[in-house]
């Protein structure tokens, strides 16, 4: 091989490493599973999404009504995800996953073929339907467990980037097949826009099934490790990659001389980690309270009322956008690598905050759109460094149900939105909700950077002093 072939190479090969890809195809099968899963969930919730606010109000219900429904669906979510997320490692991860699975097949069955009210909010709360496109469900706080369980520190942004990318680029083949499938269906097989829709709900079904069926293709190297005696550590021991609550060793070792069969199903969480759990929960609840103001299948129907944008067009659009959303996440593993999590999460984040305040300003369909492109370069650049970010700070045992806690209360949060935005577009005032929700992720954006900006820097401080005492007991000795 030629010395100009060699360089070729090495380039090519530091390209893969700079994308993430060489970790990608170095990682596990469970973890490429798991990814190819979530792209089957966000395609599926893509394609509902778009429709989801026309099939009902096709279906005569009001746009308050479909706000109270879009609450209510997010409202029973944050039950069902964290009773799921709970048990998860200790009835196990796989058969969690099976189980969201079967329910999301479920609830688009009863979308494909019920009306009444009642029925299809009790199918969206008890089974899986995505008011906003994005993550509901347990499934996101379980996988996202599992992949921090089987990468290593240095792989583990990588993976993430995918991962995330993945689910965005999922999004927008949902989208723009169902807007096509729909325009097909309704033009040029003349079919009623509300049977219409209901073969897209069919169609999520389906993919539900598919995910069952990837679910149970799973090894049994997904599920948690059953917890040790606590070996005698040095306190001093934290290293470089250890979380920032690593230092409560012997705290976090305690355990409880006995247990009720209950209890022994519930994880244990030390108390020197709620701080910064009631730290991100609070963040977290003011960023998706502002998404839950402005849903994708709000913005949808924005564009689709405003402008009178057939579904085939719409669609296209928004699998643009998605598509820019996840060419972005490649850039966010890069950049994290080079300015921290932190920093990738707050100033990828406040230009789509931006952007998004200012979509509805403009009367101009050109004008909005562009806006929308504007966020879309951004918008999904945080989602990677975030999830890697949290797996850093928490101890492994805790990491599942914590990060289901996280996503309860951040859907929690979501579900009061789509309600209040509901009222608004009744009135004429869909405006105030773009508006609030942009500078809304503002204040979460600016509040996180104040907030664990310190916790990197006493992060950095307790790993200095803990390497003179090392270097100090060294030379004592």
């Amino acid at each position: 091989m030629t010395e100009q072939h060699r360089q070729r190479r090495s380039y090519i090969v530091r390209g893969f490493d700079e994308l993430g890809l060489t970790s990608l195809y170095c990682s596990s099968a469970d973890v490429k599973l798991l990814c190819l899963q979530r792209y089957v969930r966000l395609f599926a919730y893509g394609a509902s999404t778009l429709v989801l606010v026309l099939y009902l109000q096709a279906l005569g219900i009001t746009k308050t009504r479909i706000g109270l429904f879009m609450t209510l669906t997010l409202a029973g979510d944050v039950c069902i995800s964290f009773v799921l997320t709970l048990f998860a490692d200790s009835v196990g991860r796989k058969a969690i996953l099976a189980i969201g699975a079967a329910l999301m097949a479920g609830s688009g069955a009863v979308f494909a073929f019920f009306e009444n009210y009642w029925v299809l909010l009790a199918a969206a709360v008890f089974g899986v339907i995505s008011p906003s496109g994005n993550e509901i469900g347990p499934f996101r706080a379980i996988e996202e467990s599992v992949v921090a369980h089987l990468t290593t520190s240095s792989t583990r942004s990588d993976i993430y980037a995918w991962y995330s990318l993945l689910g965005t680029a999922g999004t927008a083949c949902g989208m723009i097949t169902c807007g096509w499938i729909v325009h097909y269906l309704s033009v040029d097989l003349r079919w009623e826009l509300a049977n219409a829709y209901r073969a897209v709900f069919l169609g999520y079904a389906i993919l539900g099934l598919v995910k069952f069926i990837l679910s149970l293709m799973l090894s049994g190297a997904v599920e948690a490790e059953k917890s040790k005696k606590p070996a005698s550590t040095d306190a001093n021991s934290c290293t470089e990659a250890s979380p920032l609550l690593c230092d409560r060793n012997e705290t976090a070792n305690e355990q409880p001389k006995t247990r009720s069969r209950l209890a022994a199903l519930l994880p244990n969480i030390s108390k020197e980690s709620l701080s910064v759990v009631i730290s991100l929960c609070l963040l977290f609840a003011v960023d998706s309270f502002a998404s839950g103001l402005a849903p994708l299948s709000w913005v949808t129907y924005f564009f689709r009322s405003r402008y009178h944008i057939e579904e085939g067009k719409l669609g296209s659009i928004f699998f643009v956008t998605s598509l820019i959303s996840a060419a972005s996440m490649i850039a966010a593993s890069s950049f994290a690598k080079r300015f921290g999590n932190v920093n990738t999460m707050v100033f990828t984040h406040l230009p789509s905050a931006i952007f998004l305040a200012l979509i509805p300003i403009p009367n101009d369909v050109y004008a909005s759109v562009s806006f929308l492109i504007l966020r879309a370069c951004t918008q999904s650049m945080d989602v990677a460094p975030r999830s890697a970010f949290l797996a850093a700070i928490m101890l492994p045992q805790e990491r599942t149900v914590i990060m289901g806690l996280v996503n309860v209360v951040k859907t929690a949060a979501q579900s009061l939105g789509p309600l209040i935005t509901g009222l608004l577009a009744g009135h004429d005032l869909f405006w105030v909700s773009f508006v609030s929700a942009g500078s809304l992720k503002v204040g979460y954006d600016l509040g996180l950077l104040v907030i664990f900006k310190n916790h990197v820097r006493e992060k950095a401080e307790r790993e200095r002093i803990s390497a003179e005492r090392r270097v100090g007991d060294e030379d004592g000795a």
